[in-house]
């Protein structure tokens, strides 16, 4: 009886043990489904700030592809107008090469009226005197190779300007060296019977010097007819033969309209052969200096101010091309022409 009793008391001295574990593992349980309570909220606060990136993310590539479309747009318009200036820059340069032949057609055409005045040149040379019908037809050559030397000086002008224009702004140039040379013909046209007359003038006056000629459009005197060796001080014999062309001017003058705006140029030259003393470097001082000379003396006798003008161009266009002495002293001249100022 005494046994029983004391293995029922060992019975449930062994409960309490097994309340505590079952208290223990429902601690356990509810532990570990706090912690994943608090995970997963920490999981969705993490998903929740990706979705904005994502979100954010997406925004900016709809504003890049914008970006892109307007970029593909402007890249298409800048290539439609570097198509319309390929076309305009072709149409350019064919019409700068339909100028560039007229210039040459022009080039070859005073080649052949220039040869023709130089022949008629030396078959007057002979004569004593001079009919009418002569210097009719000198005087027409004369005025002609006038007109296309003015024609070319305007082509390669319209020429310069069109390539300027084409490299600048790429626009199209239509008939630009026609509607010049019309425009500078008709001008230059009301002062061909004044400069004829001019020539009449000091043909005249000037017949007895065989060192002073007419070549083309103007009166050449050898710089030996007014200057001494290396010198721009004009000879006594020099201020003669520059009163005669002042004298010719002041004929002349009163007849052409005041509407006509003309001067008398007046360009030094000199030959190859280096200055080796004096007071002028170089053979540009010295034609230079030659010409203004010549300018003073003709507006000390009486050639208005405003109607001749000097240049000097030194040992550039010779007019003989060989070393002797007397290629040499064709070279070294002064050149009289009347013009227009225009």
């Amino acid at each position: 009886m005494a046994r029983t009793i004391r293995g029922r008391n060992n019975g449930l001295e062994i409960w309490p043990g097994y309340v505590d574990a079952l208290s223990t593992l429902l601690m356990v349980t509810i532990f570990v489904l706090l912690v994943f309570v608090l995970a997963e909220a920490f999981l969705s606060v993490s998903l929740s700030g990706r979705n904005k990136t994502i979100t954010a993310l997406r925004s900016e590539i709809a504003q890049l592809s914008h970006v892109l479309a307007l970029q593909k747009s402007k890249t298409a318009s800048l290539q439609d107008e570097l198509a319309s200036m390929a076309s305009l820059m072709k149409a350019a340069k064919t019409r700068e090469a339909a100028l560039m032949a007229a210039n040459a057609a022009l080039t070859a055409k005073t080649a052949t009226l220039g040869a023709a005045v130089t022949a008629a040149g030396g078959k007057l040379a002979g004569q004593v005197k001079l009919n009418a019908q002569e210097l009719q037809t000198v005087s027409l050559l004369n005025q002609q190779i006038a007109a296309l030397r003015l024609q070319l000086a305007t082509i390669a002008a319209a020429l310069d300007a069109a390539q300027k224009k084409d490299q600048e702004e790429h626009v199209q140039i239509a008939d630009l060296g026609q509607r010049l040379n019309e425009a500078l013909a008709r001008k230059v046209q009301s002062l061909e019977q004044y400069r004829s007359e001019f020539f009449g003038v000091l043909r005249k006056a000037l017949a007895d010097q065989k060192d002073i000629k007419v070549v083309g459009d103007r009166f050449v005197f050898e710089s030996a007819v007014l200057f001494p060796s290396d010198s721009a001080r004009l000879s006594a014999k020099g201020k003669a033969e520059i009163a005669k062309v002042a004298q010719a001017i002041e004929a002349i003058a009163p007849k052409i309209p005041d509407k006509i705006n003309w001067v008398l140029s007046v360009t030094g030259y000199a030959d190859k052969e280096a200055i080796t003393g004096g007071p002028y470097k170089d053979n540009f001082d010295l034609s230079a200096a030659r010409a203004l000379s010549v300018l003073h003396l003709l507006i000390a006798d009486g050639v208005p101010k405003n109607r001749v003008v000097a240049a000097g161009f030194g040992a550039d266009h010779p007019i003989a091309t060989g070393n002797t002495p007397q290629d040499l002293a064709q070279n070294r001249r002064i050149e009289f022409r009347l013009t227009s100022a225009d």
